[in-house]
């Protein structure tokens, strides 16, 4: 009896498990297909069924739109079914639908080719703060079991001819799936694309893969481009004729501000009181309608440095050399320091560093610092430039950290926080919206520190007879902070809140450099809240510096309507 049992254990520990049996390929694109337009949409079903139509027309368009987001997956899929391509490519693709949908849901972002491009080019310190646990269990919870379900079992394996023709048909399929419901829901698709124009940025996975298109397309474009040269006969004008001292002008291009928060604009909240005295003091003045280039540093960057306005594509990958080429060409001494993610290629051919080389241990932690970083030793940093060209004058950029979030609450120290309690999650929507604006604002109240620091120490660079000198400080673009659901920056252009594209702007210009150029700081202020935007500042920064080229726009020159010549060119006859 015991042995009996003991061969049939035996015999059934011996008796091999049967093995999971192969999936079709057929089966697997359409079920990923599905998974993609449904669950792997949820930001894009969210947004549609809060339209203001009614209930049944809503779901209506999310049949109708559904239906046409499966086809086109499963067309692309079916290119793509070889037993070595689909899998891993699927799987490339169901990340990308879940990381979207967090970011989505989260910050209210949209996913193109500028989006991507902040992505690709995202440093460490960045991807850390984006970083949390609940993008863990998102990635757990929704993409887990649609990649258990892709990878637990084997896919059948045919020949390539065969499998060639089951691709073609299930291309067929797809495509005429795609053709059937753009014809049955033409009127409401077209309608609904029309006026929610961001909604094309909102199809996982189809978003991404566009987006790439387009980003690889660019880079293969640009790839052995040479920058065509700009300002050839740059030179320096009259003033610099027997000059008494050089002229020393400070760009601060700030992070991720927005007008909204900024004090000297009316804000019912003292962000920026030293800036205010410095105002009261009669040469600061505050631009209250400044509009950015783009809503992200990777475009908004270049694009201000660049000879072209936006219409005239300087929001475009450059093709032509930047305002510091034209500066250093016309024989100046430029330094850009860097305490942000760098300067986007605009610097790459004048002396630049980053600010915390080396770190000042009490203002940097961790390889990051405060913008304060970039005061530290400065001195013996312009010291250390061309002795000839600091001779002739300086242009220093200082790109700051700014206000640049999620972690805002890491933007300032504890000692330069006027506003609390403060959001610290990365994740802002669950945030109390009051302590999230109390940790947004003092970023701002810290760069209205930095911004005072960098004006007392130019003001002495004035007094003591170094130099005549000047500060003109800008934010590459804005930020939302929840206003329609939408956090941080990045959406496109063209529908972006005013937010994003509504940025602070100042100008100083110490009495000698107000002589120098002629420029009357009380016509500017009188003219301070014209419209005004990135497209300024090229022609802006030439004519302080006084650089002749006939790449220079007196148009578009901030402070040449100001100026003693034109002052007196526009006074009315007796």
């Amino acid at each position: 009896m015991n042995m009996s049992i003991s061969a049939a254990a035996a015999g059934s520990a011996e008796r091999p498990v049967p093995a999971a049996a192969p999936r079709s390929m057929r089966t697997t694109v359409w079920g990923l297909a599905l998974w993609l337009a449904g669950p792997g949409n949820l930001p894009l079903w969210h947004r549609v069924l809060s339209l203001g139509d009614s209930l049944a027309h809503r779901v209506e368009l999310v049949v109708s739109l559904g239906v046409l987001i499966t086809g086109v997956i499963a067309a692309l899929l079916s290119l793509l079914s070889w037993p070595r391509v689909l899998r891993p490519v699927a799987t490339a693709l169901v990340l990308a639908a879940v990381f979207n949908s967090y970011f989505m849901w989260q910050y209210g972002v949209v996913i193109d080719a500028t989006m991507l491009t902040n992505v690709v080019n995202t440093n460490a310190r960045e991807v850390g703060e984006l970083l949390s646990w609940s993008l863990l269990f998102t990635l757990l919870l929704l993409g887990g079991p649609v990649l258990w379900w892709l990878w637990h079992r084997p896919l059948a394996i045919r020949g390539w001819v065969p499998q060639t023709g089951r691709n073609a048909l299930g291309l067929a399929l797809a495509l005429g799936l795609v053709m059937s419901s753009a014809f049955i829901g033409y009127q409401g698709l077209a309608s609904l694309m029309r006026n929610n124009k961001d909604l094309r940025y909102m199809v996982n996975p189809l978003n991404s893969v566009y987006a790439a298109g387009r980003l690889a397309t660019r880079e293969a474009t640009a790839m052995g481009r040479v920058l065509q040269p700009v300002g050839a006969d740059a030179r320096l004008g009259a003033s610099y004729t027997a000059q008494a001292r050089p002229p020393l002008l400070v760009l601060v291009v700030g992070e991720t501000a927005r007008a909204k928060n900024w004090g000297l604009n009316g804000y019912a909240r003292p962000t920026t009181p030293a800036l205010a005295r410095w105002q009261a003091q009669g040469d600061l003045v505050n631009y209250s309608d400044v509009s950015p280039c783009g809503t992200s540093t990777e475009v908004s960057l270049p694009c201000m440095f660049s000879p072209l306005t936006r219409k005239e594509g300087g929001d475009a990958p450059a093709t032509q050399e930047s305002l510091l080429d034209v500066l250093q060409r016309a024989g100046l001494a430029v330094l850009w320091l860097d305490n942000q993610s760098g300067c986007k290629g605009v610097c790459d051919r004048v002396p630049h560093a980053p600010a915390n080389d080396p770190p000042e241990p009490n203002l940097c932690e961790a390889g990051e610092c405060f913008d304060e970083v970039m005061l530290w030793r400065l001195d013996q940093r312009i010291a250390a430039l061309d002795p000839q060209r600091r001779a002739r004058g300086v242009v220093l950029v200082m790109h700051q950290i700014g206000s640049h979030g999620p972690t805002y609450h890491k933007r300032a120290p504890a000692q330069h926080k006027p506003f609390m309690p403060e959001c610290v999650s990365k994740t802002l929507a669950a945030c109390p919206p009051d302590q999230l604006v109390n940790a947004y604002d003092n970023t701002i109240a810290y760069t209205d520190h930095f911004l005072d620091r960098t004006l007392s120490w130019l003001q002495t660079q004035s007094t003591n007879g170094s130099y005549d000198t000047g500060l003109i400080y800008v934010s590459d673009h804005g930020e939302s902070l929840g206003e329609n659901g939408l956090y941080l920056h990045g959406v496109p252009f063209a529908f972006a809140p005013k937010e994003q594209i509504h940025v602070p702007m100042v100008t100083w210009l110490s009495p000698g450099l107000q002589q120098r150029t002629g420029v009357r700081t009380d016509c500017l202020r009188a003219r301070s809240a014209l419209p005004v935007s990135h497209d300024h500042l090229f022609h802006t920064v030439l004519g302080v510096m006084d650089i002749s080229t006939q790449v220079r726009q007196g148009a578009l020159d901030l402070l040449a309507p100001c100026s003693a010549q034109n002052l007196v060119m526009a006074k009315p006859a007796d």
